[in-house]
């Protein structure tokens, strides 16, 4: 997300679009299906008018917290479409909550501006990481469901998952080959255009190394996969170990330094 701190239109919309997801995260059990539903339905709207607002934004920011209201953002969009497929999918709630948590976190810390003089290629570079953290996001949210899946089976009960349980481990795997994919290309681009994008040639700094890692972990999963059929728990821990190595390289490095260090360069 891109947003600007100082714009009470923002400021509005974010607020408006956090008590929209908390209305079916704190009344899931009160509400109806189709009331539920509308409920995040108008939440995902304004989510996505704070994120375009913020495009045309006098000041526009980023950061480790707009980075996280994007990727819930995305994670919603996914679970949008998969419900048109399976109708059963029982995860409104959960990820309303996450929803509303992020817009409250980007309120409070908008991120940094970014600097008028930036590469014209830098929204790009930055689109590509982001739908990276998406796409993993996407993954452990349907690792998540895969594993509860399979405990309620184990356990002879309804896995109230919505989806069958192989239908979840190809989503899963295909979502991580999908944020494969576009890690390796915002890597290369970081790698041979960094003094483009950022002024700066790419340097070993904690970003570049928890990405690399985050990126051999992502490698050796879907080659364990594909060469030794890895599957169930040993490769939901992988994509676990993976996607915490992801948020380490930008929104740890940027929590620290604008949380803790209290530094915004």
């Amino acid at each position: 997300m891109i947003l600007t701190s100082s714009s009470p239109v923002s400021w509005l919309l974010a607020l408006a679009a956090a008590v929209a997801y908390a209305v079916p995260a704190a009344a899931a059990s009160r509400l109806g299906a189709a009331a539920a539903r509308n409920a995040l339905l108008v939440a995902w709207l304004l989510h996505c008018a704070v994120l375009v607002w913020g495009l045309w934004g006098d000041a526009p920011r980023f950061g480790f917290a707009p980075a996280l209201s994007m990727t819930a953002w995305l994670v919603l969009t996914v679970y949008a479409v998969e419900r048109q497929l399976f109708p059963q999918m029982q995860s409104r709630w959960v990820l309303a909550g996450l929803g509303a948590a992020a817009i409250v976190l980007a309120m409070l810390f908008p991120g940094q501006p970014l600097h008028v003089a930036a590469s014209a290629w830098l929204p790009l570079h930055l689109a590509l990481g982001i739908a990276c953290y998406g796409l993993f996001a996407a993954a452990v949210v349907h690792a998540w469901l895969m594993t509860r899946a399979e405990r309620h089976i184990r356990q002879a009960e309804d896995p109230h998952s919505g989806i069958p349980l192989l239908t979840l481990e190809r989503l899963t795997f295909r979502f991580v080959t999908a944020g494969f994919v576009l890690l390796t290309a915002t890597l290369l681009a970081g790698w041979l255009f960094g003094e483009t994008l950022y002024g700066r040639a790419w340097r070993w700094d904690h970003k570049a190394v928890f990405s690399m890692l985050s990126w051999l972990t992502f490698a050796t999963l879907l080659l364990g996969r594909a060469r030794f059929g890895w599957r169930g728990r040993n490769a939901v821990r992988v994509l676990y170990a993976g996607s915490a190595l992801l948020l380490l390289a930008y929104v740890g490095s940027r929590f620290v330094l604008e949380v803790v260090l209290g530094r915004n360069t």
